[in-house]
């Protein structure tokens, strides 16, 4: 019997040449599934100061990890020019995370060149940042100054053995909850905290953490333990479904359902009943959202990303580098969204941990979660 080998060919990994000589045209901005391009996720570095086993293992990001040199990062004025064309073509929320993104030196520069930009209708961004917190009580007042709208503080757990255990750096929960303390007193409203729940490591500060948190004016997210990158050891086992989370906090309070804040929104939002704030919970694993998704990750060194469990991205810095157009940079970032058919949480039961180019998974440190 004769076997033929079919080659693969990974449509997402466009030359340069290519993408230069796109052209933009009229009309809607969306997918092959006919999803719209609303969010920019943009790491600004490849660095982080915690080594949580779930994101950046110290056994993988150790003292001769190879990060990125300086000169491959995009430069704060390299990364308002893409979110320029990006927000012209229907973006109108910018993220900016890591790494750590409190780690990229003069930060609030970057936020004040973005809290400039304004949509076609005139109307400023929806600008926020997630960060671990340890340099946020430094940090809070200069970020609201420059224009910071929101922010996002992770945080697994108010237990300080097991959160120094998962950080992996000894760092106290103290200092993060004072972070939490300074971006109040900046004027930093709508705060959201994240936990990412693993099975038989934190799962037992569910109720402590709504407890502190419940009445705060944060609101307190449960994310599901997910299987990014290629080096956290992701087991379904160590997964704690969102319903068992609920389960968990309707056993101390009465939770009633509230609507999506915006369309794609990647959290089910719960209200306590007595009207002290809300939670929410991000079912990733076990109730894919692919279907809504209208995210595109910006990576440290200029690649966009399509979806966080990508394995290719396409070089935007070799454009920006290359003295192109304002047109051609538009016109490349309509062709790859318009290619884009990613959806892989939807069909990850299917699909092996690695694709058939045998490429890894990008790891989030590099293009934020």
């Amino acid at each position: 019997m004769v076997h033929r080998v079919i080659p693969l060919l990974d449509q997402r990994n466009h030359a340069t040449q290519a993408l230069r000589s796109a052209t933009p045209v009229d009309g809607p901005l969306l997918d092959t599934l006919h999803r719209p391009l609303h969010d920019l996720r943009i790491s600004v570095t490849d660095r982080c100061n915690f080594r949580c086993s779930y994101c950046m293992p110290k056994a993988v990001f150790d003292k001769d990890y190879p990060y990125l040199p300086h000169s491959a990062l995009l430069s704060f004025e390299e990364i308002t020019r893409v979110a320029r064309v990006a927000v012209a073509q229907g973006v109108r929320k910018i993220r900016l995370t890591g790494g750590e993104p409190l780690l990229r030196k003069n930060i609030e520069v970057l936020v004040a060149q973005l809290a400039a930009l304004r949509t076609p209708d005139g109307q400023p961004l929806d600008l926020t940042l997630t960060t671990n917190g340890a340099l946020l009580a430094r940090k809070a007042q200069a970020l609201k100054d420059a224009g910071l709208q929101r922010l996002t503080v992770s945080l697994d757990g108010l237990d300080d053995r097991i959160f120094r255990q998962m950080n992996d750096v000894d760092f106290p929960v103290r200092d993060v909850l004072d972070g939490l303390d300074a971006a109040h007193r900046a004027g930093l409203a709508h705060i959201k905290v994240n936990m990412v729940v693993q099975r038989g490591t934190n799962d037992h500060e569910i109720l402590p953490m709504a407890r502190h948190f419940k009445g705060s004016g944060n609101t307190l997210r449960f994310i599901e333990y997910m299987d990014v990158g290629a080096t956290n050891g992701w087991r379904m086992d160590q997964v704690v479904p969102s319903r068992e989370v609920l389960q968990t906090l309707q056993t101390e309070w009465a939770l009633r359902p509230l609507a999506p804040a915006a369309p794609g929104e990647t959290a089910q939002r719960w209200a306590y009943a007595d009207g002290s704030g809300e939670i929410g919970l991000i079912s990733s694993v076990t109730q894919a959202f692919c279907a809504d998704c209208s995210r595109a990750r910006l990576s440290t060194d200029g690649k966009l990303y399509l979806c966080l469990f990508a394995t290719q991205g396409h070089d935007l810095r070799s454009l920006l580098r290359g003295d192109a157009s304002e047109d051609q940079l538009a016109g490349a970032l309509q062709h790859i969204w318009q290619g884009r058919s990613d959806r892989y949480s939807a069909l990850r039961a299917a699909l092996p941990f690695e694709t058939g180019t045998g490429a890894k998974r990008v790891e989030m440190s590099y293009i934020g979660g």
